[in-house]
């Protein structure tokens, strides 16, 4: 049986270009130090040699990562995903790489994450929590590894935030089902430990309030915010008296509109005649459903962006030894109106 391969180094390189280890350094570092004929004899050498540099051990030896870590709440939520599109079209250019953490909607693989980050040393963190942003962020700052809370609103806290105005989300999903004659209206959303989904349904009670004591608003708590939690949530609809059931309801994001659009067509109900619909985030698949979701549209690529920025300036902030302020950006939303909210039958003939 062959022994392996030798690995090949840096030595190996400087020996075949006849120059020091040290130039190989300045050519892959600082190649403006070099003169381009020795850069072409050291480049040709690692050519030849097919060697890679050890990027690990060269950012243990500088004693810091080029890397950030971003732990979001569900990846296969599109949402989370055009964010993470956002930072890293932020990073790319500045030779950083990005580690993605899933929590899946669970506080112990949020932790897990967070631990496993802090144990990297990654150069800084974006994080979505779940519910509190709690100890673990305090700790991973005390170690140098700034945080940015992404899609939390986090005023007057000791670090940065990026979000969207999901109170102002909610008050606009609500008030154009008002507009259009609803006032028997359901919030499908949970669980409600998730700042977003509180903040939808204080905006949905907001906007209904204009009504006073002829708007009703039905709070159907999900388990997840997923498509599965959303058909479950249709059941429970279709399986109220008719004249009980909502003529509308708003899903705290997209992915329950879409599990309820599936439900309420399983079960014959026709959206938006018997039912209006309207969901939240506005992803790709919202306008291509079989009805097309009104929804709340979020900057969700603006938001990685935004995030990144403010990371590497308080990154940039702590290898200078500088000051820092930190900043709380919150983007407002928009309403996208499609095919599947209209007017309530009962507001014919008014």
């Amino acid at each position: 049986m062959a022994s392996p391969r030798p690995s090949v180094s840096m030595k190996d390189v400087a020996a075949l270009a006849g120059v020091s280890v040290g130039t190989v350094s300045n050519v892959l570092n600082s190649p403006a130090l070099v003169s381009d004929a020795t850069r072409a004899r050291v480049e040709k050498a690692i050519a030849k040699l097919g060697w890679v540099r050890n990027e690990s051990a060269r950012q243990l030896r500088a004693g810091r990562s080029r890397s950030i870590g971003i732990v979001v709440m569900d990846v296969a939520n599109p949402f989370f995903t055009d964010i993470v599109s956002g930072v890293e079209d932020y990073v790319h250019n500045l030779g950083y790489s990005v580690q993605l953490g899933n929590s899946a909607q669970q506080t112990e693989r949020e932790a897990a994450h967070l631990k496993l980050f802090e144990q990297h040393r990654v150069r800084g963190l974006l994080f979505a929590p779940i519910s509190e942003v709690g100890q673990r962020v305090v700790e991973l700052r005390r170690h140098g590894i700034p945080v940015v809370i992404v899609d939390r609103a986090a005023k007057d806290a000791p670090y940065c935030s990026v979000a969207v105005d999901d109170v102002e989300g909610g008050r606009l999903a609500v008030d154009h089902l008002v507009d259009h004659g609803h006032c028997n209206i359901a919030f499908v959303g949970g669980p409600m430990t998730i700042q977003q989904v509180r903040d939808r349904h204080f905006g949905a009670q907001l906007a209904l309030s204009q009504l006073g004591d002829s708007g009703h608003l039905r709070t159907i708590a999900t388990a997840r915010l997923d498509t599965g939690s959303g058909a479950v949530a249709a059941g429970d609809l279709v399986a109220l008296p008719a004249g009980e059931r909502p003529t509308a309801v708003f899903a705290a994001n997209d992915l329950l509109a879409i599990g309820l659009l599936q439900g309420f067509i399983t079960n014959g109900i026709s959206v938006p005649d018997e039912i209006s619909l309207i969901g939240y985030d506005d992803i790709e698949f919202a306008a291509a459903a079989a009805v097309p979701l009104s929804s709340i549209r979020q900057p969700r690529h603006a938001l990685g962006m935004r995030a990144a920025e403010l990371l590497f300036a308080e990154i940039e902030a702590l290898d200078n030894d500088a000051p820092h302020e930190h900043e709380h950006i919150e983007f407002r939303p928009d309403l996208v109106v499609r095919r599947s909210t209209s007017r309530c039958k009962c507001d014919e003939g008014r």
